[in-house]
Formats: C-alpha cells, structure tokens, sequence
C-alpha cells in the first residue's frame, strides 16, 4: 500500500510515517516509480510504534524492542535480552510514577473543585 493509505488506515501523518523510517522503525519497498510501498502488517507495526511512543518510549528504545513484540497471529518474534527486559522494567516504574503523581493532581483539582462549587 502506499504512504497515503498507511497514513490513513493508521491515522499517522505521512510525516511521521517517513520519520518512522528515518528511525528504522518501519520499512517500505518501492514501487518501479520509486513511491513508498508497505506490506500490510505495517499497519500494525505502526499501531504498535505508536502505543510505545504513548508510553514515552524514545524511537531509539522502540528500535530496540519492535522486534520483541508478538506478531498479529501471535508467533513470538526475537526474544528479548536480559538487558531490554530491564530497561523495559525500569520504563514501567516511571510510567507507574507518573500514573501516581497524576492521580494526585487530581486529587487536588477535585478538592479545589469541591470548594470552589459550595
């Protein structure tokens, strides 16, 4: 498929779709006119890319775990090193503590509002 309709399907600007290839976070082959041609699972890569950016994972990191991931019918890809899983560890402790710190500003707000609304 070519980049307006990847771009459509995934609801990713072309923009970011040629930035994900810049990171080497997706692959495109050509077409004989030299246009962007995708296989059908880069929709689901680019479903994936975009749930690990979500997460705020770098492109970098993302690189580093894309091929770890599960494919669509479920067949594990590379496995993981020792190292990733930790560092992947680690990217969960932060978004826990973000959760948490988020939680507690709206805490505040509903206080706030509570007051406010007598």
């Amino acid at each position: 498929m070519r980049i307006g309709e990847l771009a459509e399907r995934t609801g990713v600007s072309e923009r970011s779709l040629r930035y994900y290839e810049e990171q080497g976070l997706l692959v495109s082959g050509r077409t004989p006119g030299g246009h962007r041609d995708y296989p059908e699972p880069a929709v689901d890569r680019v479903v994936h890319i975009q749930e690990l950016f979500a997460a705020g994972l770098s492109s970098k990191k993302i690189v580093q775990i894309l091929p770890c991931m599960r494919d669509v019918d479920g067949g594990a890809n590379e496995f993981a090193t020792p190292e990733l899983v930790d560092e992947l560890r680690t990217e969960r402790e932060r978004i826990d503590r973000k959760i948490r710190d988020l939680l507690r500003s709206r805490e505040v707000l509903d206080e706030v509002i509570g007051r406010a609304a007598v």
